[in-house]
Order: C-alpha cells, then sequence, then structure tokens
C-alpha cells in the first residue's frame, strides 16, 4: 500500500464519519433520542446519543472492503460481520427502551463465539504456551471483557473516541514499521483512526453527540478483534500496551466494587474519567490528559515491538499510574489575584 493510498484510506475515512456522524446527530434530535442526564451523569444538557448508528458501518464495511485498498489485507471475516450486527441491533434496542443486562451479556457472548471461529484461523493469541481449545476460551472471556469494558470507560467527552484514535494509528505505525503486508496491514488501524478522528469533531468536549451502546459495544467488539488478531501476529506486548488504561481502570474498579459487595453490573461514575469530573476537572482537561496519556502508550507499544517488550510494559505501567494518579486529585484552585 502506498502512501497516498493510506493518506487516501485515512482521509476517507475520517470524512464518512465526520458526515454521517453529522447526519446521526439531526436524525437522534428529530427522534428525541438524548442521554438525560442523570446523578451519575458527567454531563449537564441533554445531548444525542446513536453516533454508533454512523461510526459502526462505516467502519465494518471499510474493512469488509479493505482489499480494495490494499490487496494484501485481509477483509473483515464474515463471522465478524454478523457478531457485529448482532450486537448493534441489541445495543440499539436497549439505548432506545432499556434492556436487562444478562440478556445484552447473552448477545456479546454469542458474537463472541462467532468471533472465535475466524480467530481459530489465526496463530495462537498466547503465542503456543496454552492448548489450542485452552487459547480459544481464554481469548473468548478477554474479548468479552474488552467489549464491556471499552462501554464502561465511554462515560465522559473523547474518551472512547481518542482510544480508538490511538490503538487504530498506533497499530497502523506498528504495521508500517514493522513490514506487515499481508493479512493485518496498517490499513485496519488507518481505517479506525480516521473513523474516530471524524466521530471526535463532534465528540470533543462540549460533546455534541454520544456513541451510545449502539457505537461502543460493537466499537469494542471490532477492536477487541483487531487486538486479539494483532496479538496471534506477535504483538502481544503491544496488543496489552495500547488500551492498558482502559484495562487496568476498569479492572480495578471491578475488584473494588466486587469488594464493597456493590451490584456489578449496575452503572456507576466511578471510572478515574467520570470520578475525575465529579472532582471538579474539566471535560477538555480529562480528554487532553487521556490522549497524551494514549498517546504516549501508542508510542511505548511502537518500541515494545522493536525488541523492547519489557521496557514498554514498564513504561506503560508508570504511564497508567501517572495518568490515574493526576485524575484522582481534584485540580488546583486558582490563584487568587493580589490587590
Amino acid at each position: 500500500m502506498t502512501v497516498t493510498t493510506m493518506a487516501l484510506l485515512f482521509a476517507g475515512s475520517f470524512l464518512a464519519s465526520l458526515l454521517f456522524c453529522g447526519w446521526a446527530r439531526l436524525y437522534l434530535l428529530q427522534r428525541k433520542v438524548l442521554d438525560r442526564p442523570v446523578e451519575r451523569s458527567v454531563h449537564r444538557v441533554p445531548t444525542p446519543r446513536g453516533a454508533g448508528l454512523a461510526v459502526v458501518p462505516i467502519l465494518t464495511l471499510l474493512w469488509l472492503f479493505l482489499p480494495a485498498f490494499d490487496p494484501g489485507a485481509m477483509a473483515l471475516p464474515w463471522m465478524l460481520v454478523i457478531g457485529t450486527v448482532l450486537v448493534a441491533i441489541v445495543s440499539w434496542i436497549d439505548d432506545l427502551h432499556g434492556l436487562p443486562a444478562l440478556p445484552r451479556l447473552g448477545v456479546q457472548a454469542l458474537a463472541v463465539v462467532l468471533g472465535l471461529v475466524a480467530l481459530a484461523q489465526l496463530p495462537p493469541v498466547f503465542q503456543g504456551w496454552l492448548p489450542r481449545p485452552l487459547d480459544l476460551a481464554l481469548s473468548g472471556l478477554l474479548w468479552l471483557w474488552f467489549v464491556n469494558l471499552f462501554n464502561f470507560m465511554d462515560g465522559s467527552d473523547a474518551v472512547a473516541g481518542g482510544q480508538a484514535l490511538t490503538i487504530g494509528l498506533g497499530l497502523a505505525a506498528i504495521a508500517i514499521d514493522q513490514g506487515w503486508v499481508t493479512g493485518l496491514t496498517a490499513a485496519q488501524g488507518l481505517a479506525l483512526g480516521g473513523v474516530a478522528l471524524g466521530f471526535l469533531f463532534w465528540n470533543r468536549p462540549p460533546a455534541k453527540i454520544f456513541l451510545g451502546d449502539v457505537g461502543s459495544i460493537p466499537l469494542g467488539y471490532l477492536i477487541g478483534w483487531l487486538l486479539l488478531w494483532a496479538a496471534s501476529e506477535g504483538a502481544w506486548a503491544a496488543a496489552l500496551i495500547l488500551p492498558a488504561w482502559f484495562l487496568a481502570d476498569t479492572t480495578l474498579t471491578l475488584i473494588k466494587r466486587a469488594w464493597r459487595r456493590a451490584p456489578l453490573l449496575e452503572s456507576h461514575a466511578e471510572h478515574s474519567n467520570s470520578a475525575a469530573i465529579k472532582l471538579g476537572h474539566s471535560q477538555a482537561r480529562v480528554a487532553g490528559l487521556a490522549l497524551v496519556a494514549n498517546g504516549a502508550l501508542a508510542l511505548l507499544a511502537l518500541g515494545a515491538e522493536r525488541d523492547q517488550q519489557a521496557l514498554g510494559l514498564v513504561g506503560a505501567a508508570a504511564t497508567v499510574w501517572l495518568l490515574m494518579r493526576k485524575l484522582k486529585h481534584p485540580p488546583k484552585p486558582p490563584p487568587v489575584p493580589v490587590e
């Protein structure tokens, strides 16, 4: 894939997402599909919810027809297309009417099982350290967890979109650097990054539209597939480093809630990005800090794939710790002017 083709793929993905997210916003306003503030919310005004109606079809179609841009790239397997459609439909119904957690989780699990059929055609995710059935079973559990953690972290402006952007561009940079020209190439990451950037135009603080479950759940599903695929190709360190903040924050929050015997499936505002806004940080500050940290994680992931896995993992742990520490404390009050 030439530099010109890569630029066209990224720009086309961005423009399609930008335009269709704008259309989705108008449609949702007309239908009055709004996220209305409640006690746990970190936004103050009703905001359209459902940008996934634009983002998910665009990304799915781009990945499905990637060989038109890059003949070496593997198209999105049909099992993944079916899985994406399933979780998108159920998530949209949930956005409109609300659904119990268990049926939603059941459909997500079914989608993951469908995805495992495709994953079974790739090298082992755990590099051959586990028997193949156990490798697939554990990959499926991690995938299901990632689907939900991506949804959990979509609680404040530009955070989920920023994470998708840095994962996409990070994997694209690794693919170019490592010379991946068949199957998983830079094309998948560039398409994801472009779509995420188009959405961020509308989701930057103050957000004019939210992903909704119809966006965050299918996006988590597709990005989870991409990370597992990268791990199966040997880029296991990058697959851990790129989403390290999301992985660490959601896992620690779940453990703390389980320790307190709080309902695990109940919505809350305890993740570091939402909690920081409750403490007084602005949406823009949280989004900016997260983007800087995720950008640093992308660079560390690139370094890790240059035979610096240990350094990359340690650097990722330090980056996540610094970010969460920064978000944990209230912002400093502005200095009082001296008269």
